[in-house]
């Protein structure tokens, strides 16, 4: 199986590539546009700031490519996010493959000590619907790092709470996308990698 995870100015790919090592999968990490639309899957990982690197990819024309893929792509933190339709964050257009918004998590009022942001650490998902998830996955915890969300909306494909209810995965046709970071989740997040990889 070739499989591809997309090479651009976000971080987070080495440690992606090496959950996947583990799994017994070598992936090609590449900005090639052939390579990328060649591929049997393609991860999109991201870690970093949305008007930047909507920037990068469209001076780089990744962004025609990312929207192009017929096969299963999965987009993991910003990789959901980039692939929702607006960022709050420096008021971003972003790839609209998925018609949700970003928005920023603002704790309710007295509750700032509480709630912090960024939404960091381990945290429970629920109403899983994508052939991502398995029986095994519901409701277990999975390692969330971010301060933007995307809303619940007819994507939703698995749903966590912090500060309010908000899409911990989306899934539309071939595109699948995760908030939390599943190569930072132990088995939960092993499991996950495995059913994409099985897609």
């Amino acid at each position: 199986m070739n499989i591809v995870i997309i090479k651009y100015n976000a971080g987070n790919i080495e440690s992606v590539n090496n959950a996947l090592n583990r799994l017994g999968v070598n992936a090609e990490i590449t900005a090639s546009h052939d390579k990328i639309k060649k591929a049997d899957k393609v991860i999109f990982p991201g870690v970093g700031e949305a008007s930047t690197t909507m920037n990068y990819l469209r001076k780089h024309q990744l962004d025609k490519v990312i929207v192009s893929l017929k096969q299963p792509v999965l987009g993991i933190c910003l990789g959901l996010q980039l692939m929702c339709s607006h960022s709050e964050e420096n008021n971003t257009t972003c790839l609209g493959i998925f018609e949700e918004k970003v928005k920023r998590f603002i704790p309710k009022p007295g509750e700032e000590h509480i709630t912090k942001v960024p939404h960091m650490g381990w945290n429970a998902i629920y109403n899983l619907n994508s052939s991502l998830f398995s029986a095994e996955t519901e409701d277990q915890y999975v390692y969330f790092v971010h301060s933007y969300y995307a809303s619940l909306g007819e994507h939703t494909a698995a749903t966590c709470n912090y500060i309010v209810p908000f899409s911990a995965a989306l899934q539309k046709n071939n595109f699948y996308a995760t908030q939390f970071h599943p190569e930072k989740s132990g088995t939960v997040g092993a499991k996950i990698l495995e059913n994409f990889l099985k897609i």
